[in-house]
């Protein structure tokens, strides 16, 4: 199914990026300096819940600070993410509030000379507060007569009233469920719980920010789409979007963080518009920790089931506290049912979820949208099926999963289509193989200290969030693809790289089609006004949707080159063939089957451009009317220490369903990557509150933020990576995502290791020490 006569596709090579890195010559926001720039603090508030009575600048005023309050910024409501369609976008957020409704909430802005200016200029600013009634509890905040911490918001242009906190809510329902529970024979019901996990990206939000002379702004900043930061930039400042240009920078670290434009990036501009110089604004860290973190939630979920271990029905009700403002929770939502039964199939089904406001941080996107909960969730119950119908757990997943020719849902109701490639089956028998699942998984255990146990889980994520039919979700991309006089080849494209390798993957793609070597394609510095629309390096859609929109377009580019080269060669534009010359470092055009007629494509462009035919370029865009999933599946094994109530996974076997690879070690360390952040979601990492204060029991301190280490990992020799043999046929070269399906499994595949050791099953992560010691000690007293 593949072809393996490719030179750049499926190659290791150097990251075009690589040295500019390990050398810290790479831009990032923060290395951006301006002549006549001022440094930027924010001042934030230290409760949960008020209202501003006072605001008093003067005093950081008279040692030169430009100030600005909620009375100096455009009042209108937005939201920070506009991936969304505008008629499903919830809008709740200010520039600057007069009612901060979370610890760390921005009220007012000052911008100095120096940093230590600012610094001491914000301590400066006197505010006096009403304390409000705070909510930390998402089932307390949605009780009739609970404080309301909105009372109306936006839904695209209308205002709604906002009831018992609720911030958005769906329901989803299929087939008659109350018949496919009549045909179960066993019924299950259990409760999951997952946490508010920080992202803890290396690079905190930043912004710098350059008034210009024609009332324009020039903003560089942390993002993962430059456009939509353009766009609300535009309609909050009513500023046009010609003279509205973000700068495509560097991003240290995402996880999802930055879907959105972040909260210093209109205070940056409201700054330095007032200012009329330019403004650095760095969030520090425990700003950051602040701002952002993962969708908690509590699931629950009653699945019927048919002693042959067909699943009959399912109803999953899952409630979601978003925090204190809705990073567009409704998506999210959608997102979660799709999650929910693109798994496994379920004849007749019902989803109700719950989007609930509290006076905490914000919670947003992070590796997976509401993916890793639900695969949690329903992987364990898959477990708990399995050992009630005395079923091998592997052989109840390839019973029930939704596989080749099947409609999978993507990213929620609106998002479905045909799934045209899978290696689900490849991933798990082989699997269960690699690792002697049968016998481990059924080995006698013993009473030692250390009990060992080994868990399967599976799971996916799509590869964009396209569909036959335009969804709730703006889903498209753009390139520009230019040939040099040289042969050599520049593409422009506004899709971002989170720091996993995608524009190394676009460039090979560039580099295949056009078959000039590697090293002939390069990427190009650009910003919004260079660059046509990417919607936004999200949904693991990087290589998928954007490389596919690139291969779109540099086939464009080809097909002009080819017309060129075949007034060149006298041969009709169908006869030419192309190949890559390594040793002459170009691509070479050739009239299949006649000696001598041949042209590099460096000559093409060249002679192109004397005889005054025009430059080989082309620009396009285009959407996906697919989201194939990227099917992954874990095995993992761990050890369970009785006495301290550590659990140290030991081994781990990752098997991806990727289609082509692109990249093979980027895409190895995109697995390494996942598997990391999914064991320490499981076992380690959340954001406790202090309900007396109503901040973080870290105070954003993120050495207080306990994440795993390299200690606390499989040893390297100890972890296997493996691709399935599939080929996505609607995908650039047959490649698909993998990003954040490599995390997706890996808490559910953690949690039934462990009740493989201990005959614990544990439904709320993270799983800790005490967790586990307190367990223990209650299947102690229970016998």
């Amino acid at each position: 199914m593949k072809d393996q006569q490719y030179h750049a596709i499926g190659k290791t090579s150097i990251r075009k990026d690589g040295i500019a890195k390990v050398t810290g010559q790479e831009i990032y926001t923060t290395d951006v300096v301006l002549p006549r720039m001022l440094h930027a603090r924010v001042i934030r508030s230290p409760f949960p819940h008020a209202r501003i009575k006072s605001i008093d600048t003067r005093e950081a005023e008279k040692i030169g600070a430009v100030c600005i309050t909620p009375k100096d910024v455009p009042p209108l409501k937005y939201a920070e993410r506009i991936v969304t369609i505008p008629s499903k976008t919830f809008k709740d957020r200010h520039v600057l509030t007069n009612t901060p409704r979370h610890v760390g909430e921005a009220i007012a802005a000052v911008a100095a000379e120096s940093e230590d200016l600012a610094e001491q200029a914000a301590g400066l600013v006197r505010i006096e507060y009403e304390k409000l009634p705070p909510l930390f509890d998402a089932f307390e905040a949605m009780k009739v007569g609970s404080p309301l911490i909105h009372h109306t918001i936006l839904f695209g242009q209308e205002e709604i009233h906002v009831k018992n906190n609720i911030a958005a809510s769906r329901e989803i329902v299929e087939g008659d469920i109350e018949k496919g529970f009549k045909e179960a024979e066993i019924i299950f019901e259990e409760t999951f719980e997952t946490g508010r996990v920080y992202h803890a990206q290396m690079e905190p939000k930043s912004v710098v920010c350059q008034p210009e002379a024609d009332g324009g702004i020039t903003v560089w900043t942390t993002t993962q789409t430059i456009h939509n930061v353009r766009q609300l930039l535009g309609e909050i400042f009513q500023i046009p979007l010609s003279k509205v240009n973000v700068k495509k920078v560097a991003l240290g670290g995402s996880f999802g963080s930055s879907i959105q434009m972040n909260s210093v990036v209109p205070i940056g501009v409201a700054l330095a518009l007032k200012a009329r110089r330019p403004v650095k604004l760095i969030s520090t860290r425990e700003e950051d920790m602040h701002d952002h973190c993962k969708y908690p939630s509590w699931i629950r979920l009653k699945l019927g089931v048919r002693k042959d271990g067909k699943l009959a029905a399912g109803h999953m009700r899952a409630v979601v506290d978003i925090g204190a403002h809705n990073t567009q929770a409704y998506p999210l939502l959608g997102c979660m049912a799709g999650w929910w039964v693109s798994l496994y199939k379920l004849p007749h089904l019902k989803f109700e979820g719950q989007a609930v406001y509290t006076n905490k941080v914000p919670a947003c996107a992070m590796q997976g949208f509401g993916n890793p909960q639900v695969t949690f969730a329903v992987e364990s119950m898959m477990d708990m099926v399995a050992e009630k119908l005395e079923m091998d757990p592997v052989e109840l997943r390839l019973k029930n999963y939704v596989g080749l020719g099947e409609t999978f849902w993507g990213q929620g109701p609106t998002v479905k289509s045909i799934i045209r490639s899978c290696g689900v089956d490849e991933m798990l028998r082989k699997g269960s193989e690699l690792v002697d699942w049968k016998n481990k998984f059924n080995q006698k255990k013993t009473d030692g200290i250390i009990r060992k146990g080994i868990g399967v889980a599976r799971g996916f994520h799509t590869s964009g969030a396209g569909a036959p039919m335009a969804g709730e979700v703006i889903d498209y991309s753009g390139s520009i693809v230019k040939i040099n006089e040289d042969g050599s080849v520049d593409f422009l494209t506004a899709l971002m790289d989170l720091g996993g390798g995608t524009l190394d993957a676009l460039a090979k793609i560039v580099a295949e089609e056009l078959k000039v070597p590697l090293d002939k394609v390069g990427i190009s510095p650009v910003d919004t006004r260079t660059t046509v629309y990417d919607v936004c390096t999200h949904a693991t859609r990087g290589i998928y949707c954007g490389g596919g929109a690139l291969h779109k377009v540099t086939g464009q580019a080809k097909t002009k080159l080819l017309e060129f080269a075949s007034r060149i060669l006298q041969a009709p534009p169908h006869s030419l063939k192309m190949e890559v010359d390594e040793e002459a470092g170009q691509g070479m055009v050739y009239v299949d089957g006649v000696q001598g007629k041949r042209i590099s494509v460096g000559e093409v462009a060249k002679t192109a451009q004397i005889n005054d035919w025009g430059t080989i370029a082309a620009v396009d865009s285009l959407r996906q009317v697919s989201c194939p999933p990227c099917f992954m599946a874990y095995f993992i094994e761990v050890e369970v220490n009785t006495e301290t109530g550590v659990i140290t996974p030991t081994k781990a076997l990752a098997y991806a369903d990727v289609g082509q690879v692109i990249n093979p070690e980027l895409a190895k360390g995109q697995l390494f990557g996942g598997l990391y952040r999914g064991l320490s979601y499981a076992l380690l990492e959340d954001t406790q509150y202090d309900e007396t204060s109503g901040d973080l029991t870290s105070g954003g301190w993120v050495t207080d933020f306990k994440m795993l280490t390299a200690n606390d990992l499989p040893k390297m020799e100890n972890i296997e990576v493996h691709f399935t043999d599939t080929y996505e046929p609607t995908g650039p070269f047959g490649a698909k995502g993998i990003g954040e399906a490599a995390l997706n499994p890996v808490a559910g595949a953690l949690a039934n290791a462990v009740y493989n050791a201990i005959g614990i099953r544990f439904k709320k992560i993270p799983i800790t020490p005490e967790d586990v010691l307190e367990a223990l000690k209650g299947k102690e007293t229970a016998k």
